[in-house]
């Protein structure tokens, strides 16, 4: 039986019937309502559960599969242009598949495909759940762009696995089609061919293909962002942090720019401010509040561009940089990269200036790292950065920001930070109540006076902490009911 090449149309010599057509979809999630393909059911013959083969019988793309008593061939109506690629290489391979779906008016409405077992060839991928985890990538893509459109079972997931053998990288890329960016599928061919080649020395296949498996393990999507609950947001961020309320009108105005848009914008955040005062707590509550995973790049530990860009594979101990690997980390191209310390960029050790490589990531350009060899997607990134000192850090950088200044806490601002966020949030911690701590009004004062030769309100909080180990260690000794604490307690426990 010759192999099919479902992209092609019908043609005059009746060579090649291809029986569907393709819909875009932006679906994370199929069901019988959104299916990942219609087949034609006028038999009735598909079940709810019907295992088969996806081939080309007579010519036509159809799913073959057997009743009671004969074979029967269905044709396919439509299918998620998504899944065009996985389609003929189930096909091409004969693998033996489990359907799932319901019937429609329009057909046998397809949701779940489970790989059942593979026919007379050997199994293709050498991962074990590789069929599924290929459905679950698929459905987490974005419609190819270049497409014209016209449960009773546990979920299996397939998002664990890794594709570290250059079978399941060919096989992978055979199923991705052109849910991959041009590039990236262009990279990994040729990266492919190298982890291949007998001609290369095996120190080059090992660098192709950790490469691979790193960039196929991302998720890359588009840079459409959907819309988020500016009630809900504002609810977070009170939840998160006290006060600050130019801070969270700005990171609510950037919630309403991006529901308009649905675009991250064009520059990222810089929260600027004294040592302690929560420039860290904000930007993990505007990760939180856009639903993306995060990663802490802290400058102040890197001295060298490279620990960013990667390393040439002409080394033997070359690898990726962090920017690459914090991709492969979160497993999709949408993050935010919280840049701690941004004052400290432009200390670099002799080797170049790390500040120089963020300028690329922080343009939305594309970023290229010297392992992979290829320009990385960076449109998905939000990066939001904090420093001590603005004025160490160059202007080019700082033109790249949204600045939001946070000034440092006055004394009534600390003392009702102490109360109403920091002790009760080390009582929860410590299961202990309210009841069971007492701070008089001179102990409030003694706690406050203690903390302010410091900036922000790290003291505060480890003074409430202090108090609070303080307290349980007398009611678990002396069985006490509570603990009262004034002034000359305060210092005398402190000092």
């Amino acid at each position: 039986m010759p192999v099919f090449d479902f992209s092609e149309k019908a043609n005059e010599k009746g060579e090649a019937i291809c029986t569907y057509i393709t819909f875009a979809s932006e679906e994370h999630e199929a069901s019988a309502d959104k299916p990942i393909m219609i087949i034609d059911n006028a038999s009735n013959a598909l079940k709810h559960h019907t295992s088969g083969m996806f081939i080309n019988p007579i010519k036509r793309t159809s799913f073959e599969f057997q009743n009671d008593t004969e074979k029967i061939w269905a044709d396919i109506k439509r299918i998620d242009s998504r899944f065009t690629s996985l389609l003929k290489w189930l096909g091409e391979n004969h693998i033996k598949v489990r359907l799932s779906g319901a019937n429609t008016e329009e057909g046998y409405a397809v949701y779940k495909i489970r790989e059942q077992a593979y026919g007379d060839s050997k199994k293709v991928s050498s991962e074990n759940g590789f069929l599924q985890y290929m459905i679950d990538r698929l459905l987490a893509s974005d419609a190819p762009s270049e497409e014209v459109v016209d449960e009773d079972e546990k979920e299996e997931k397939g998002d664990a696995m890794k594709l570290t053998s250059i079978q399941s990288i060919t096989d992978f890329l055979s199923c991705a089609g052109k849910t991959l960016p041009d590039n990236i599928q262009l990279w990994a061919r040729r990266n492919l061919a190298v982890a291949k080649a007998n001609e290369v020395s095996p120190e080059e296949r090992r660098h192709a293909l950790r490469a691979l498996s790193l960039m196929l393990g991302v998720q890359w999507q588009n840079n459409y962002f959907p819309s988020i609950d500016p009630v809900e947001a504002r609810r977070i961020l009170d939840e998160e942090l006290y006060g600050m309320e130019k801070v969270k009108q700005r990171i609510i105005e950037t919630i309403i720019q991006i529901n308009r848009t649905h675009t991250l914008p064009a520059y990222g955040l810089l929260i600027v401010g004294p040592a302690g005062t929560g420039k860290s707590q904000v930007a993990y509550a505007v990760a939180k509040i856009l639903k993306l995973p995060w990663t802490t790049l802290d400058m102040s530990s890197i001295n060298d561009p490279e620990q960013l860009t990667g390393s040439s594979r002409v080394y033997a101990n070359a690898k990726p940089g962090i920017i690459m690997e914090a991709f492969g980390s979160a497993g999709g191209s949408k993050l935010v990269f919280i840049i701690n310390e941004l004052d400290k960029a432009n200390e670099g050790k002799g080797n170049g200036n790390p500040a120089d490589v963020l300028l690329t990531l922080l343009d939305n350009l594309g970023f290229t790292d010297n392992y992979m060899e290829c320009m990385i997607p960076t449109d998905g990134v939000y990066p939001i950065a904090t420093a001590n000192d603005k004025s160490k850090i160059s202007a080019p950088i700082m033109s790249r920001f949204a600045v939001i200044e946070i000034p440092d806490y006055s004394k009534e601002e600390k003392k009702i930070i102490f109360t109403k966020f920091a002790l009760p949030k080390i009582l929860k911690r410590m299961s202990m109540t309210s009841d069971e701590i007492s701070i008089t009004d001179d102990g409030l004062d003694a706690v406050i006076d203690l903390c302010s030769s410091t900036s922000g309100i790290r003291d505060v909080e480890q003074v409430a902490e202090h108090i609070a180990a303080n307290a349980l260690y007398q009611i678990e000794v002396n069985d006490l009911k509570t603990v009262t604490y004034d002034s000359e307690k305060v210092y005398a426990l402190i000092n």
